[in-house]
């Protein structure tokens, strides 16, 4: 299906529009702001749904972020008030106490520490200003789990889950953000590493691939398949134990 951009960016603006009569009557609109193309379309459709009163970035360095400039320049474009909240603090604080304790810190605590320490201090945000938090992820990063389960995979509104990185930056262009913040090179804040470096694809193929079937080359495809399952869980609801007295598959002993 032909992606028309004019229609799909309509479409947005009216659902957060409506999601808030809805589930935030005169609620602002919290969104953390990196700089990169999610962030900065969330942000300006959030501002031409809601008007720039409503929506309020969040920069959130971890200590000194070289690119933190982009974010800057997405918030003075959009004309948003803004906070700056370091969460170098935060971070150090969890890491050196966890190495007190003689723990051996593993390299994904490391690296997905901040994206929910991030999470963490956009709801302390909302919950201080009315608010309601963006989700920035896109289809793309969400279908083969590129995203950290209750850090940035967490929200309570997602306008770009069920659109690929491709047709974001589309929407980007149309919304007329600055070309650098639409096409800017996504690195993951996490361990430095450009998200396609980490993936081991590109989002052109993978696109292509999970919108229009278009296969990519056959060890890309067993690649993109495979985290596709493995972080499916990512996805849906914390699974619950069935109720006492309600049959289940499972058997027990004593």
């Amino acid at each position: 299906m032909e992606f028309k951009v004019e229609e799909a960016t309509g479409r947005l603006i009216a659902w957060i529009r409506n999601w808030f009569e809805k589930n935030g009557k005169g609620c602002n609109a919290i969104v953390g702001i990196s700089g990169g193309k999610d962030s900065s379309v969330c942000a300006a459709l959030a501002v031409k749904a809601l008007g720039k009163d409503r929506v309020i970035g969040v920069l959130m360095p971890n200590g000194v972020q070289h690119d933190i400039d982009a974010a800057y320049k997405l918030v003075d474009t959009l004309d948003i008030k803004y906070y700056l909240i370091n969460i170098k603090d935060a971070y150090d604080g969890v890491i050196n106490n966890m190495k007190q304790t003689g723990m051996v810190i593993s390299q994904q605590t490391i690296e997905n520490l901040p994206a929910r320490l991030r999470m963490s201090t956009l709801y302390a945000v909302s919950q201080s200003n009315n608010g309601r938090v963006c989700n920035t992820c896109n289809m793309s990063e969400d279908w083969v789990g590129y995203a950290t389960r209750y850090g940035d995979g967490a929200g309570d509104f997602s306008p770009l889950s069920n659109y690929t990185v491709t047709e974001v930056k589309q929407i980007g262009h149309w919304l007329g953000l600055p070309e650098d913040l639409v096409e800017k090179v996504p690195i993951d804040g996490l361990c430095g590493k450009t998200d396609e470096d980490n993936l081991g694809f590109t989002y052109a193929e993978l696109d292509l691939y999970i919108r229009n079937g278009i296969l990519p080359r056959p060890n890309i495809k067993e690649m993109i398949d495979k985290r596709h399952i493995k972080n499916l869980f990512k996805l849906q609801l914390m699974p619950s134990a069935p109720q006492y007295g309600y049959p289940d598959t499972l058997k027990y002993e004593d």
